[in-house]
């Protein structure tokens, strides 16, 4: 089979194009073939060397395509079933825990860059109905991370107030889900290109953060004051989730683009009375429960383009360069 790796330290000039031997479906697992995967930041760390791997990895978190072959004792899918990969395999429903937030794909074992896949049924759901396998691989990471950002964690209901940061996979599912729950949402970028189709998705309120650095208080003074911050900025960008945030909002920590520490206003998130929630993607169940969701409302993802496996480093350059809108997927 044909597949990504990594050859350490990590970089994009380190991304290979190898031949390995087919894998076998053990007992309990499901042979895939991969027809799709998605791009997540997570991914590119994993690629440039940020996140520590080992030499050769296949990386890719996502990934979607057909079972092949099943191993002795898998009684959940059968040859032939779309199936769709989970971030945390080991996390099937409940709260975190160190055991459950082991072994993602791409990162402490090989992932979905690859034409073929060997791993346990429970490290699969279902397909949405009528999905497509490159639209499928959009959501284990990204949707899921939205997902249980706006629904699990911050709990919205129709009626509040939505702040999203910029115009990756991430922020566009928290918009279509937010609209979706009945939400009002609050949508910043810098490009006053990627604000009018982040309008035309649904957005109530534009910022241009790059033309307005107080963009909390601009939030706060056209909505009242938020009820829930998808934050992906982290230390550069949670100063302003704060001044956003209405007494009792909830800010869901999922990124940190601006870097991993920084100062935090903690009187005002005090006196705000706000919630600060770190979130990493989510468990199986809810995977299961967000595929549910989406079938009913009819949401589909934004995909800004799809590329082939030999062009994933050129993939990750696009990544990089933030000139995407949505979703980058590859198709195999």
């Amino acid at each position: 089979m044909k597949v990504a790796a990594i050859k350490a330290p990590g970089g994009l000039d380190k991304i290979v194009i190898e031949q390995r031997p087919d894998p076998v479906a053990g007992p309990g697992q499901l042979l895939v073939r991969v027809r799709a995967s998605s791009l997540n930041f997570h991914d590119f760390a994993v690629a440039a060397g940020m996140i520590k791997a080992a030499d050769g990895r296949i990386p890719m978190s996502d990934g979607a395509g057909e079972v092949v072959a099943i191993g002795e004792g898998v009684t959940r899918f059968g040859v032939g079933d779309g199936v769709l990969s989970t971030f945390f395999p080991h996390w099937s429903a409940g709260g975190p825990t160190l055991e459950r937030l082991r072994g993602v794909p791409g990162d402490n074992v090989d992932g979905f860059a690859a034409e073929y896949v060997a791993m346990p049924e429970n490290a699969f759901t279902r397909l949405p109905k009528g999905w497509s396998m490159t639209q499928a691989a959009t959501l284990p990471c990204a949707a899921l991370t939205a997902w249980r950002a706006l629904m699990v964690e911050a709990r919205i209901r129709p009626g509040d107030v939505v702040l999203i940061q910029g115009s990756g996979g991430v922020s566009i599912f928290a918009l279509q889900l937010a609209k979706a729950a009945g939400a009002t949402v609050v949508a910043t970028s810098s490009s006053p290109e990627k604000l009018e189709r982040l309008k035309a998705l649904g957005a109530d309120h534009l910022i241009n953060y790059r033309e307005d650095p107080q963009w909390g208080q601009t939030a706060a003074r056209l909505t009242g004051g938020v009820h829930a911050v998808v934050e992906i900025g982290g230390p550069g960008t949670l100063a302003q989730s704060i001044q956003a945030c209405r007494i009792g909002g909830h800010i869901a920590l999922i990124g940190v683009l601006t870097g991993v520490s920084g100062e935090v206003p903690t009187a005002l998130m005090m006196s705000k009375n706000i919630t600060l929630k770190g979130v990493t993607v989510g468990s199986r169940q809810d995977q299961e429960e967000m595929i549910a969701a989406l079938e009913a409302n009819a949401i589909l993802p934004v995909i800004d383009s799809v590329h082939g496996l030999d062009d994933l480093a050129a993939a990750f350059a696009l990544q990089i360069s933030q000139k995407h809108f949505g979703k980058i997927c590859l198709e195999f």
